[in-house]
């Protein structure tokens, strides 16, 4: 049976994964693109041959003809239109963050546990990046030994708006390492610790984190949003046996004029598209089997990042290290991934 899937938002996001939908998914149907802005989500239905195109999430949502949904509208809707698709009863993949404020993540657990089972996969790509699949399975294996650090670095090229601050590259950008980086380790956080050097123009300066887990190792996270350069995502996981490192993906090198060089990106599509790729079709496989991804997130991972990109705001504000307090994981959530809820 074909799945038909809805679209909701039709930006840089949504008409991405309308392209892979309609193109890289054997046994799903681009059902419906919709955007509040009706001429851009004709635009993306006419292009990608969508069924339809739609200015109404709600509606949408509640479609007959729409058995599941990827939400990729604006941060502030994920957490309202993933309720409404799990009062609907369809499972949705919500693009990250599943909110910016804890208290609505913990209003999603709370409808999905009343609900009964899980519906809510979040997009958090890197657990499907190759690339991090072979860093976890260093670990996993014990080929590094007992993890001791990680360290990440997360560059864009420009900030996307002229009045981004530093608080917004940790509630924004570094939740992507938040989640990455406890699927790696498979433990909590405990504290976290923020600052920002000095630039010399009025640009946002880099920001630099420090975060302790509950197994007492180490976790430093740097978001620069004006490396200016190109997009440059890298990690590097230290052990007491070894250490493993991303290798920045670049296909060809070119040697001219007495000089060596590689492209980099300039932003995370091409980057991480494969990994997108990934994501969607445990996705699919999730809407037809009703089986969650053993590896894919789902709202308490939400809540976890967007806890910790909390503290860490603070921290940032008030240059003090902050205590990350979590709730006590609902017993629904320790389900194993892999098995029914």
């Amino acid at each position: 049976m074909t799945i038909r899937i809805a679209v909701i938002g039709a930006g840089i996001m949504g008409a991405d994964h309308a392209r892979i939908v309609a193109q890289e998914m054997p046994g799903a149907t681009l059902q419906v693109v919709c955007d509040m802005d009706a001429a851009r989500a004709k635009t993306v239905a006419d292009t990608l041959g969508a069924a339809d195109a739609a200015a109404d999430p709600q509606a949408t949502i509640a479609r007959g003809d729409v058995d599941a949904v990827i939400v990729a509208s604006p941060d502030f809707t994920h957490a309202p239109l993933s309720k409404a698709c799990i009062a609907a009863g369809k499972r949705v993949l919500c693009e990250k963050p599943l909110s910016q404020q804890s208290e609505q993540c913990i209003e999603v657990m709370d409808a999905e546990m009343q609900a009964g089972a899980r519906f809510v996969q979040l997009g958090f790509m890197r657990r499907f990046d190759q690339a991090y699949v072979e860093m976890k399975q260093a670990l996993d294996t014990g080929a590094i030994g007992r993890a001791l650090m990680m360290h990440n670095w997360h560059r864009n090229v420009e900030t996307p708006a002229a009045d981004f601050t530093g608080a917004m590259a940790i509630t924004n950008s570094a939740p992507h390492e938040f989640d990455v980086v406890r699927h790696v380790l498979g433990c909590e956080y405990t504290t976290i610790s923020a600052v920002q050097p000095l630039r010399s123009d009025a640009r946002v300066a880099p920001v630099v984190m420090v975060l302790e887990t509950v197994d007492r190792q180490v976790v430093t996270i740097e978001i620069n949003n004006n490396a200016s350069y190109g997009y440059d995502v890298r990690a590097e996981l230290v052990g007491e046996a070894g250490a493993v490192a991303l290798n920045p993906v670049a296909h060809t090198r070119t040697d001219a004029r007495l000089a060596s060089a590689i492209r980099y990106d300039a932003d995370w599509r091409g980057r991480y598209h494969e990994a997108y790729v990934r994501k969607n079709r445990a996705f699919l496989r999730f809407v037809e089997t009703g089986v969650f991804p053993s590896i894919a997130p789902d709202c308490w991972d939400g809540y976890c990042a967007a806890l910790v990109a909390e503290a860490g705001a603070r921290a940032l504000h008030s240059g003090a290290r902050q205590i990350v307090e979590m709730i006590d994981q609902p017993a629904f959530y320790a389900t194993p991934k892999g098995e029914a809820a």
